[in-house]
């Protein structure tokens, strides 16, 4: 005996009768249109839900010949930075209805090109990179040869002329840094830096050996570590029982002067009066540590609007000439340098914007 006959199958068009609206209106809403009235929606909205109609996202991705989707690929996501980024990202990205798919290559280029073809083979709209310690010039290359348009944020390699960036002006947030101590008159300044070469750290330890000479400075003692808080204790300890202990330490990041700030304490020396720490990024805990940190801020979350928006604007107009978006460094002071709170030297930001690609960053 044959059973009850299957319901009939929901369509667009069953939606499109109940909410009043035309199908092409229905569909408009379901593929999350702004052009649609906020009323309209909530009609077609309320329909969907009483017959409870699935939509079929991936026909329609597949008539459109779009996925609503972008990767964003990061160094490390333990590192706050990386997580302010990706928030400014993923809200302009959804700003105008995409998804951004979030993946962290540890700096490993095996895993970043893996996530690169996975990418690829979901059909990803474009992407965001933060390119991984080594990424040669041939990958942003390929991803062109691929058609997929790609936006590098906050590193870039460095060989490569074309293309699209946003970045923070990492050479300025170093002058920034050593003007100020140097105002404070700090004479023997340390600089504890990144042991990867990237272009952040080509940029910040070039904007630190530039601004110090401009004063008649040495450059240094200069030590390259890796960015974590331990590694910025344990430098410490060298630059103290070096041959010429200094007044100052500038730090890569927010990550190593905390670090930094610890391996003082340690030592039982007062970070301010006894040896002054400097930062750059201005991450969250900048302002809550105690004392609290003097910094620089690099806007990540800035950073990563500019980029999601660069990456909207390339998948639009795949010919437009290439952008590149640099924004502005700004010292931010707080007692670890041993200043007085809010005390800082006139031209304490340094001003950058949009600029053609290929410029120096």
């Amino acid at each position: 005996m044959a059973g009850p006959a299957p319901p009939p199958r929901l369509t667009l068009r069953d939606v499109a009768a109940r909410a009043g609206v035309s199908r092409a209106t229905a569909s408009l809403v379901l593929r999350e249109s702004p052009v649609v009235a906020a009323e309209t929606r909530a009609r077609v909205r309320a329909a969907v839900d009483a017959l409870g109609y699935t939509y079929n996202r991936g026909a329609a991705m597949l008539r459109a010949g779009r996925s609503h989707t972008i990767g964003l690929i990061v160094t490390d996501i333990t590192n706050p930075f990386f997580g302010e980024m990706a928030l400014g990202v993923d809200a302009a990205m959804d700003a105008a209805s995409y998804v951004s798919f979030l993946v962290s290559t540890g700096e490993e280029l095996e895993r970043q090109e893996r996530f690169l073809q996975r990418m690829r083979e979901q059909g990803v709209d474009g992407v965001v990179l933060c390119p991984a310690h080594g990424t040669p010039p041939s990958l942003i290359r390929r991803l062109r040869e691929w058609g997929m348009p790609v936006v590098q944020a906050l590193r870039h390699v460095p060989e490569e002329a074309g293309g699209d960036r946003a970045l923070s002006d990492n050479a300025a947030a170093l002058r920034l840094v050593v003007d100020h101590l140097v105002g404070l008159g700090h004479r023997r300044i340390a600089y504890l830096g990144h042991d990867l070469d990237t272009s952040v750290s080509r940029d910040r330890r070039a904007g630190f050996t530039r601004a110090m000479r401009a004063h008649g400075l040495d450059p240094g003692p200069a030590i390259a570590i890796p960015v974590s808080r331990r590694a910025g204790a344990e430098a410490i300890g060298a630059l103290l029982d070096g041959p010429s202990r200094p007044t100052a330490v500038a730090c890569f990041n927010d990550l190593l002067a905390l670090g930094a700030m610890l391996g003082l304490e340690r030592r039982g020396m007062r970070v301010g009066p006894d040896m002054a720490v400097t930062g750059v990024d201005d991450l969250a805990e900048a302002s809550l540590c105690e004392p609290g940190l003097t910094t620089v801020s690099t806007l990540p979350r800035r950073v990563g609007e500019e980029a999601g928006r660069l990456l909207l604007r390339r998948m639009a107009e795949p010919g437009r000439p290439p952008e590149e978006v640099v924004l502005p460094a700004r010292l931010v002071v707080r007692a670890s340098c041993g200043a007085a709170r809010g005390t800082a030297p006139s031209g304490s930001m340094a001003k950058a914007g949009p600029v053609a690609a290929g410029a120096a960053a």
